[in-house]
């Protein structure tokens, strides 16, 4: 095997992290979309609004451990 030039490498982590950012970039965009769930608690005042997505949460963890362990799966 050939060994792999430290630019070479440097030029895939670049690929992934620019990747990973993409990623990260549309689940932002898309998030503010999303309906809130039933276990999503909304504080409001005069002046100040809290959003805790717990119901959110929820969901999301399960997705991803569901998704992590298929593909991490041996």
């Amino acid at each position: 095997m050939a060994d792999v030039s430290p630019f070479a490498s440097l030029g895939r982590l670049l690929l992934v992290a620019g990747a990973v950012l993409i990623v990260l970039g549309l689940a932002v965009t898309l998030v503010g979309r999303l309906p809130r769930l039933p276990g999503d608690i909304v504080i409001e005042r005069p002046g100040l609004t809290v959003f805790i997505p717990l119901g959110t949460m929820v969901l999301l963890s399960v997705v991803l451990t569901i998704v992590l362990n298929l593909v991490f799966r041996r």
